[in-house]
């Protein structure tokens, strides 16, 4: 989505004049055309994150709309102080980006990896976390938050490679239906989901932006007919999807419902590889999803 995402800046940047773009150091052979294109607005303020944050929370209160740019552990926790007592309680409109939430750095390891970065964003006063699943949601989702006067945080990720259409961006969208469990997902792990043999029989739920206000009548519905509800995050439960979705679900339902959450525990066989080796190990994708979904709907 780092592509996407150049593209999206770039093309917003003749719309608001107040865009700045703050980098980490990073962005090589991906930022070039955004530094080409803010020119005196492009910042590379180094490996600093929490001064980058800070500049990024002085620049909003001057009118400045800032974009902060980096690896999505190094834009969220390292400088987390930052965006609690700068940004948000300030509720200053900085927009913050992390490429490679999950496990989407592989095998350089837990330091460069994020699987409790949605919900530690999300209980920030005044934050909204934004999370795309195919490409064409990425440009849809900065334009969102442009217009947001709130702070924001983005979660990049490869997108979701998948063939059923999907609407536009928004904070609900019904992928398919089915009836013999409900499934809610967060970001492009869902389509190991909707790429699996288990998919036909599955009504598929993508949820995209935090935190959770309501949940849509026709899925508190669903939920009450089928009574089987699994939710995916690559990312930790605790904190995440499955935390703020079963709440909301105990709010809005009347019936009694069963819940298997598929979701990041960390680093079982101690070891590192790729993403998709963390998504199988993590029973987030593969044999080991498939039997777990299987066991859970007989």
């Amino acid at each position: 989505m780092r592509v996407e995402f150049a593209q999206a800046v770039i093309d917003a940047f003749d719309k608001h004049n107040n865009l700045a773009f703050i980098t980490g150091d990073l962005g090589y052979m991906a930022l070039e055309k955004v530094q080409e294109k803010f020119g005196e607005h492009f910042i590379n303020a180094g490996v600093a994150e929490q001064n980058m944050v800070t500049i990024s929370a002085a620049m909003a209160h001057e009118g400045f709309l800032p974009l902060v740019y980096s690896i999505s552990p190094f834009v969220t926790l390292r400088p987390y102080e930052q965006i609690r007592n700068d940004v948000c309680l300030h509720n200053l409109p900085v927009k913050l980006i992390g490429n490679g939430g999950g496990y989407g750095y592989g095998i350089m390891g837990a330091t460069h990896h994020n699987i409790e970065d949605i919900g530690a964003m999300r209980l920030l006063p005044n934050m909204k976390v934004y999370v795309p699943l195919v490409s064409t949601d990425v440009a849809e989702a900065v334009n969102a938050m442009l217009l947001d006067p709130n702070p924001n945080y983005l979660r990049l990720n490869l997108a979701a490679n998948i063939n059923i259409p999907v609407a536009p961006f928004q904070a609900w969208r019904k992928i398919k239906s089915g009836n013999r469990g409900v499934v809610v997902g967060t970001g492009p792990v869902l389509e190991n989901i909707l790429n699996s043999v288990l998919c036909d029989d599955l009504e598929v739920w993508a949820l995209s932006i935090f935190p959770i206000d309501n949940i849509p009548p026709e899925l508190a519905a669903s939920v009450e007919q089928i009574g089987k509800v699994i939710t995916i995050e690559e990312h930790r439960g605790e904190g995440g999807l499955r935390e703020t979705l079963s709440y909301h679900l105990l709010q809005n339902t009347s019936a009694p419902f069963k819940l298997l959450s598929l979701s990041a525990s960390g680093y079982p066989s101690g070891k590192y590889g790729d993403q998709k080796f963390h998504q199988l190990e993590n029973n987030l994708a593969g044999e080991g999803m498939e039997r777990t979904v299987r066991e859970f709907l007989k």
